[in-house]
């Protein structure tokens, strides 16, 4: 039986050794990456001593995220010497303000700041943020974490460590995602069984050249010289492009064996949508071979095409059958086993779906610029930069709130 009766004979086997080659190449590639997962975690811990130099921690801060209070308190409860947390906004009835000066209050005995400045000049609304910040932190390691992150009480000192070596000038990490309803879970198990492994493999290949919202701490004296924040002002990809800066001036990357807790806000399908088309195009602006090649990954929709042109033969069912068996093991080897993301183990049957999704959604990203991004619509230009709707507003000064003028 054929269900493509409108192909030539030719064209139809062409379409099946395609399909069989994209089976082939993505069913490897999930059983590389779980080799690549289980080389990493594998890695006996450093004997070197504990490097724990003074740390300032940068969160900028725009609306409320799930669990805003519980993601920001995790930062004040480190078992380190000596750190800073500033929170920073544009705009002073950011309800996430009210968080940070509320937690400035419950642990007066961490030095947390609030630093308010709008209208800043960078396109990118976070760089513009954290620009203002690395201008009042006090440390020389700068620690950039987005707002939905959560983490344990040994974040810092492990992010600290491989900043003993002067060659290192980044280290990032990984995460797991959490979400709630389907949509949710639909986004967050793209993150942990497919965005991860790729991280993973990135790594045992070629080296970690890249930062990630998770948490990436640099060397401040690493980061002036690669440019500061304002090299990145006006570019979508602000976390890749933070670690890639400073590969790019010398400094060595690491990545380490710590995962940290992200809480996804992602609720409608339409969520879904624009933080997948934001993510896909920021991806494809700052590495387009490698957006290209992601074709050679796509596991699920290659053993569909694969049965719908050998018009479900059985050697169409087995090896797509197969197929979908290396992506289910590669998930949960390195969502479950490795991330520790029991989310993901009870999600597990809900990957094909989400696969299928995503690779509409990597098409739909060849075409079009424009990405939404915290509720706002932005123009996505040549080399990642974005180009915001409105006018860009004059900067007036910064104010700084420290902990005990607060209380």
């Amino acid at each position: 039986m054929t269900v493509l009766p409108g192909l030539s004979h030719p064209a139809l086997v062409l379409a099946r050794i395609a399909a069989a080659v994209l089976c082939i190449t993505s069913a490897g590639y999930c059983l590389f990456a779980i080799h690549c997962a289980r080389a990493f975690f594998s890695r006996a811990a450093s004997g070197r001593a504990a490097f724990t130099p003074p740390i300032t921690v940068l969160k900028p801060v725009c609306g409320l995220d799930r669990s805003t209070y519980e993601n920001f308190a995790s930062f004040c409860r480190q078992d380190y010497p000596e750190y800073q947390i500033l929170f920073g906004a544009q705009r002073e009835d950011d309800p996430g303000i009210a968080v940070a000066r509320q937690l400035a209050r419950d642990f007066p005995n961490v030095d947390i700041r609030v630093v308010i400045k709008g209208g800043s000049r960078a396109a990118n609304p976070k760089v513009g943020t954290l620009a203002t910040l690395a201008r009042a932190a006090r440390h020389p390691f700068l620690l950039v974490s987005d707002s939905d992150i959560r983490v344990d009480a040994t974040h810092l000192g492990a992010l600290a460590r491989p900043m003993a070596d002067p060659a290192v000038g980044v280290v990032t990490c990984l995460y797991r995602s959490a979400a709630v309803g389907l949509a949710g879970k639909l986004d967050a198990l793209g993150l942990s069984t497919d965005f991860q492994p790729s991280v993973l493999v990135a790594e045992k290949i070629e080296g970690v050249s890249f930062g990630m919202g998770s948490g990436t701490l640099v060397r401040r004296s690493a980061l002036d010289a690669a440019g500061g924040f304002a090299a990145m002002a006006d570019s979508l990809a602000d976390d890749y492009l933070l670690g890639n800066l400073l590969v790019r001036a010398g400094y060595r990357a690491a990545l380490v064996p710590h995962v940290v807790e992200h809480e996804l806000a992602t609720s409608t399908l339409r969520g879904i949508v624009d933080h997948q088309m934001r993510w896909n195009r920021g991806i494809r602006a700052v590495r387009p071979g490698g957006y290209a090649g992601l074709l050679f990954t796509q596991a699920v929709p290659s053993g569909v095409l694969l049965l719908l042109f050998t018009g479900a033969s059985p050697e169409g069912l087995a090896a797509c059958a197969l197929t979908l068996a290396c992506r289910l093991a590669m998930s949960w080897f390195v969502a479950v086993r490795c991330l520790g993301d029991r989310d993901a183990g009870r999600s597990l049957w809900l990957v094909p779906m989400r696969d299928l999704l995503s690779y509409g959604l990597w098409l739909a990203a060849f075409f079009g610029k424009s990405v939404v991004w915290r509720g706002k619509r932005y123009r996505l230009e040549a080399g990642g930069r974005l180009a915001p709707e409105g006018a860009v507003l004059a900067e007036p000064d910064a104010t700084l709130v420290g902990t005990r003028a607060a209380s």
